[in-house]
């Protein structure tokens, strides 16, 4: 705990995500896959004001539909705040504002950016001043896309997608992100990669425990340059979600006509992301697919990850 004044209000700011790559392991004992992912931050952002309060509370507002949001403990914000209560053994309690940029229920992490800002706004506004490892590790225990959000950037992560280390990555890259409102449940996508896999076993190679990020990756990201970067795109997910949902093949041939570079499933989708060549393509391909009855949002990475932009 410090000595020094501490500030009434913190308004912090976190990025949503997209997941570049997204290699996934051979399913373990435990029920879980080892992931070779690298992520990269977006600037659609979440911002969350705290304020300090008795107790803890939410409220909800913001440039998307932010409906089914919920305000109690199981918004990862208030479980962030909560858990940062109980290591540090603060006993005040704050009111954190949510202002949502990112997608609800898209697989574009904006939950997670939450959680990494209101870690970061509750740390600031109680005087807890912990290191950037120990903010790491709370994130972890959080979720798995929680400490990309607290570092931004673009990373690569491995484990379940939490240990992180820092990639390389130079200019800028523009993104079209399709978001759809009928969800699709992370567990059963991946319950179908597991099918998928079985029923064609014998014709595929061996799925190691533990994959790895292929070296042309890095090179496009190092070289920033999207053509490459949308030669290395690739998601062992996408083919399950698109066994799921069908038409979101669609979404991705659509984009792909009005000029993307490519189109791959984020995550577990069901977020289409379409790579393209620079702002002006991405506006133009943003501007075809809304004209088609499409939710889309241009968005360009990579920016910085949760950080402070006031305190009062």
């Amino acid at each position: 705990m410090t000595s020094e004044p501490t500030p009434v209000a913190v308004r912090v700011r976190a990025p949503g995500k997209v997941n570049l790559v997204l290699a996934v392991g051979e399913l373990q004992e435990d029920g879980y896959h080892e992931l070779a992912t690298a992520f990269q931050a977006l600037s659609l952002t979440e911002e969350i004001t705290a304020t300090r309060a008795d107790g803890i509370s939410l409220s909800v507002s913001g440039t998307v539909d932010y409906a089914g949001v919920p305000l109690d403990e199981s918004n990862l914000a208030y479980k962030a705040a909560l858990l940062l209560q109980e290591r540090t053994g603060v006993t005040e309690g704050v009111h954190l504002s949510i202002h949502k940029g990112v997608p609800v229920a898209g697989g574009m992490g904006g939950g997670s950016a939450d959680a990494a800002a209101a870690l970061v706004a509750c740390d600031a506004l109680w005087g807890t001043n912990l290191s950037p490892a120990e903010l790491h590790a709370l994130a972890a225990e959080l979720g798995a896309d929680v400490p990309f959000s607290l570092h931004g950037g673009t990373a690569m992560g491995t484990g379940r997608g939490d240990e992180l280390s820092p990639m390389l990555s130079q200019g800028r890259f523009d993104w079209v992100l399709v978001t759809n409102d009928e969800g699709l449940s992370t567990p059963r996508v991946y319950g179908e990669l597991d099918a998928i896999r079985e029923r064609l076993r014998a014709d595929l190679p061996v799925v190691p425990v533990q994959p790895h990020l292929d070296a042309d990756l890095f090179h496009a990201l190092r070289a920033g340059d999207p053509v490459r970067l949308a030669d290395a795109l690739h998601n062992d997910l996408q083919q399950a979600a698109l066994m799921l949902r069908p038409e979101l093949a669609a979404v991705i041939e659509l984009g792909l006509h009005e000029g993307a570079l490519a189109g791959i499933v984020s995550g577990s989708g069901p977020t289409i992301a379409l790579l393209c060549a620079n702002p002006e393509s991405a506006l133009d391909v943003q501007v075809a697919m809304i004209a088609a009855g499409y939710d889309s949002f241009h968005a360009h990475g990579p920016v910085p990850g949760a950080r402070i932009i006031s305190a009062v």
